[in-house]
């Protein structure tokens, strides 16, 4: 509390909470975007005097902004994330209690006991996909991303789009699924139809020895981190699904004209 009044500018305070796990007391720090970034930081907690500056992140360090990345920060600071934007085009009655009680089920979260107790605007809150006042408040758009059934009415395009070329990308005969719905879904709903259609495993018999070898096509655990960074990464503003293209050579996940 010390720190977020006396050594960043504006005050800043992350949200907090404590966890056993494994016999051991876990302190959990959730840092949400705040409305009035940039903050500014104490270069040292020495003294009382100390200079301010911005800080940022490159690769594995934490560097002083300077210069031109000083500039830009500043620059992306003046516009608020796409995800925590107010979607004043819907309501609340926009978030499906439902889907937001079976996620918090699914992660284990302790506020799963709590939820069906809680109206959807205190739920939202907890959960950081609600809102500006009490008296006008209004669902964000990552919480209608995930917890709305049809986000593509509100988002155009919203979709994972899986399309196999049996004879290669150059062939004139495709298939195409196409899915909708909320992320958490859509995104479980690919990775199982592509495991279910597209995956094969061969099995390569020694006759020196009595393990047999076993080989994927593909390496699921890879397909699935690119498949949800895909989703969970890019920016919806653009009206472009995310294409998955399977052919026996390659799998491309693509993502806004870029691959992954």
């Amino acid at each position: 509390m010390n720190l977020g009044h006396s050594s960043i500018a504006p005050h800043f305070h992350p949200l907090t909470a404590t966890y056993e796990i494994q016999g051991k007391t876990i302190l959990v720090l959730w840092a949400p975007g705040g409305e009035t970034r940039p903050y500014k930081a104490k270069t040292s907690l020495s003294g009382k005097k100390s200079d301010w500056a911005y800080y940022l992140r490159k690769h594995t360090s934490t560097i002083k902004a300077s210069g031109e990345d000083e500039r830009e920060l500043l620059s992306l600071a003046a516009k608020v994330p796409f995800d925590d934007r107010y979607r004043q085009t819907a309501t609340l009655n926009d978030l499906s209690p439902y889907l937001i009680r079976d996620f918090l089920h699914d992660i284990n979260s302790e506020l799963a006991n709590e939820a069906r107790e809680l109206d959807i605007e205190s739920l939202g809150r907890r959960m950081n996909v609600v809102g500006g006042p009490a008296e006008m408040a209004f669902p964000k758009n990552v919480g209608l991303l995930f917890f709305n059934e049809q986000p593509d009415q509100f988002f155009p395009a919203t979709q994972i789009d899986v399309v196999y070329f049996p004879d290669g990308a150059g062939g004139d005969r495709f298939e195409e699924k196409i899915f909708k719905g909320p992320l958490g879904r859509i995104t479980r709903d690919a990775l199982d139809y592509i495991g279910r259609n597209y995956l094969k495993e061969a099995v390569v018999k020694h006759p020196d020895r009595p393990e047999a070898e076993r080989f994927w096509n593909y390496p699921l655990a890879a397909i699935e981190e690119a498949v949800v960074n895909a989703v969970y990464h890019r920016s919806y503003e653009i009206r472009e699904p995310i294409e998955i293209r399977i052919d026996a050579k390659e799998l491309v996940v693509c993502v806004t004209k870029e691959t992954l």
